[in-house]
């Protein structure tokens, strides 16, 4: 037996596995993370300022948005590199000593315990019988190997990361740059001031994506720093990762500068823009096809083939479980995984506004108290009156309100609780999984012992059944939430139209709103009415508006709203603004709708391609297990063949019996339900997201298709 290791020996582990944890552990501590900033600094401040590659390292900063300076990020990158250097070194050394310990049994011992194809491992073992300087070599170079492959990986990954965040900011900006232009367009038709337009844009970046932020940034290099419009807009150029922002804002700099018609040249772009659009929109959906098709041919049929195979060899030549097994519990899975997330990144921003209210944005101002004032926790100015010897006598009010807004969010559950689960559908899991799990333990029980095989049966069926169930309930409330927004959508231009001819015949603005809430709008109405409600208790128009975007949460209706009540400010004629805006906001609901008519397609074809997976699984188990069962029970003599799903096949004197050998037939079958269920969930996923532009409307789907699974399994009588 060999003697347990002292402690000492352990010391340089325990000291690289704390430098690995002190390294995550600074993204929850600041104070750890701003010791480890000045650490890098020290160490690496000067070598960083100096090297030539600097320039291109601060444009892929700016280009990725990321905070602090060139010379805090590569000192803080080169730090991280060493100490994973140094503790890879020391892992390095470890590994190679558990593997020399591991291998010390013995070159016959491994090798009769590995199968044939892989026997020549057993020469591993001679690494055991190294001299000192052999094995000195040995322990330098893993450690090298390792140490040198966390920090390399490391630095080139810490930029990586920003070259990818950069591509994936470029990509966003040019999905919401016609909807910014088309701001930008309709606020200056309104007669509003360029840098007044620009400000109101920064003011609203939640709202209009991430061209809104990119240009928010020329607006801070204006405001704190003075910059001229036209150098900020150049910087701008120079600066952002997006090719067509850039030749934007080159574009609206020498507008600008030569004194042309800042209205008629943003009247061009947006045309231009909207012209794009459907262009890009015709590319995004070929890409999608290209997906679903890449799909139903590799992840579907590619293994529907390789499972049949395998079945066919287990049954008549040797067992293959172990080999589908590891197909269906981890190859489909994982190269589902993969696909969704390539087509995410492939897609990400491409689509525009695919999934309906998922980026739900919040255009309001700063948070204000009920009276005006500040929130409570803010802090209070000078002008604070104070009492007699030094007392605050608001002291006691300020701590009511801060104890009235730690319950906020429980008053408004209890207020409004449908209200709050269809905002956030995830909540029904804290009711719905301890549910199913209790479905699951009182399905199963009792457990009647015996093989694993067994046991997981009886778990199985259950399991997937509080699958569905799960999935089904966060999946009605998810589609109830997202139907009502989609229906407010649909009638937010008509909206805007209504509006604007009600407007251009002379009407004022709050006339104008309260003669268009008494039309049927369709499933704005009964929000349009509360609007004309809050109007007509005193609110002014921009107030009410404002309202109107909290209760329905859409982002084109925030859109709408915030050009909206802009527009109003800056004139009494809106009819112009509002026509544009109700232009946008019919383009973008074609745009969609379009888009789900196009993928209905491939969602049938999904749904078709799973059918026919569980057709050949259904025969497999329906026909050719028993018929491989006759065959080889019916050639032997005076014998007893195996008994189907409770047990094994035995082979018989001859014919194909001798080739099945003892095959556990309900192990099979039980797989081949697994695999139908994985396969469920995995096609649900993807329909979801090619279908449309999102996992969580794959929910819906992958219920759909374990409920199908479990229904033709039961009857198939498998289940």
């Amino acid at each position: 037996m060999i003697d347990a290791p002292p402690l000492v020996p352990l010391v340089p582990l325990v000291v690289a596995a704390t430098c690995c944890l002190a390294l995550v552990a600074l993204r929850f501590s600041p104070r750890a993370d701003l010791v480890f900033t000045r650490i890098a600094l020290f160490v690496f401040g000067e070598y960083v300022a100096g090297r030539d590659r600097r320039q291109h390292e601060r444009d892929l900063m700016r280009a990725a948005l990321v905070g602090g300076t060139h010379r805090a990020y590569a000192a803080r990158t080169l730090l991280y590199a060493s100490v994973l250097a140094v503790a890879g070194s020391v892992l390095g050394v470890y590994a190679v000593g558990g593997l020399l310990a591991a291998l010390d049994i013995g070159g016959g011992a491994l090798a009769s315990v590995l199968p044939p194809a892989v026997s020549f491992l057993a020469g591993l073992t001679q690494l055991t019988e190294l001299g000192g300087a052999e094995l000195f070599v040995l322990l330098a170079a893993s450690s090298a190997t390792v140490g040198s492959a966390l920090a390399l990986g490391t630095y080139y990954a810490r930029w990586a990361v920003l070259d990818q965040r950069a591509t994936a900011r470029a990509t966003e900006i040019d999905a919401t740059l016609p909807r910014t232009v088309a701001f930008v367009y309709a606020l200056s038709r309104s007669g509003m001031a360029f840098p007044r337009v620009m400000d109101t844009l920064a003011e609203n970046e939640s709202v209009y994506g991430e061209a809104a932020t990119e240009l928010s940034v020329a607006v801070r290099d204006m405001n704190a720093f003075g910059t001229d419009v036209l150098t900020a807009l150049q910087h701008t150029a120079r600066r952002t990762p997006s090719d067509d922002l850039a030749e934007f804002t080159e574009n609206l700099a020498s507008v600008l500068g030569t004194g042309q018609s800042l209205s008629t040249f943003l009247h061009d772009q947006y045309e231009r823009y909207q012209e794009e659009a459907e262009s890009k929109q015709q590319q995004y959906l070929e890409l999608l096809s290209t997906f679903a098709e890449a799909y139903v041919t590799t992840l579907v049929a590619g293994p529907l083939f390789f499972i049949t195979t395998l079945v066919v060899m287990g049954l008549v030549l040797q067992d293959t479980l172990p080999l589908l097994r590891v197909v269906v519990y981890a190859g489909v899975p994982l190269a589902t995984f993969g696909f969704v997330v390539y087509v995410d990144s492939i897609t990400q921003g491409v689509g525009g506004d695919l999934t309906d209210g998922d980026d739900e944005t919040d255009a309001g101002g700063p948070t204000t108290a009920p009276d005006g004032g500040n929130v409570a926790g803010e802090t209070v100015g000078s002008g604070e009156t104070v009492g007699s010897g030094g007392t605050d006598r608001w002291r006691a009010s300020r701590e009511r309100l801060r104890a009235y807004d730690r319950f906020r969010s429980l008053r408004a559950w209890l207020a409004s609780p449908a209200g709050k689960i269809l905002e956030n559908p995830q909540s029904v899991f804290l009711v719905t999984v301890p549910v199913a799990l209790a479905g699951v333990a009182v399905a199963a029980s009792p457990v009647d012992p015996g093989s694993p095989t067994r046991i997981v049966g009886q778990f199985d069926t259950p399991i997937v059944a509080a699958a569905v169930f799960v999935l089904s309930t966060y999946a009605g409330v998810y589609e109830v939430g997202k139907r009502r927004t989609r229906r407010i959508e649909a009638a937010v231009p008509d909206f805007l139209d209504r509006f604007a001819s009600v407007n251009e015949a002379g009407t004022s603005i709050v006339e104008s709103l309260r003669r268009v809430t008494e039309s049927d709008l369709e499933a704005l109405s009964a929000d349009l009415e509360r609007t004309r409600r809050d109007m007509d208790w005193g609110a002014d128009v921009t107030s009410a508006l404002r309202r109107l975007e909290r209760r329905v949460e859409s982002p084109m209706t925030s859109r709408a709203v915030v050009l909206i009540t802009n527009a109003i400010h800056a004139s009494g004629d809106v009819s112009p603004v509002l026509r544009i805006a109700a232009e946008e906001s019919r383009s973008t609901w074609a745009l969609r709708r379009e888009r789900r008519q196009v993928m209905l397609t491939y969602l049938i074809v999904i749904y078709i391609s799973f059918l026919v997976f569980i057709g050949v699984i259904a025969a497999l188990s329906v026909a050719f297990i028993p018929a491989i069962e006759e065959a080889a029970t019916g050639g032997i003599t005076g014998g007893s063949g195996g008994a189907g799903g409770a047990g094994g096949v035995s082979g018989g004197a001859g014919g194909i019996g001798q080739g099945l050998g003892n095959i556990d037939v309900f192990a099979y079958e039980q797989l081949f339900f697994h695999a139908a269920s994985v396969q469920a969930l995995c096609s649900g996923i993807v329909a979801g997201q090619l279908g449309e532009g999102s996992v969580r409307d794959g929910v819906k789907h992958a219920a759909i298709l374990l409920a199908l699974t479990l229904v033709s399994f039961a009857l198939m009588g498998s289940i």
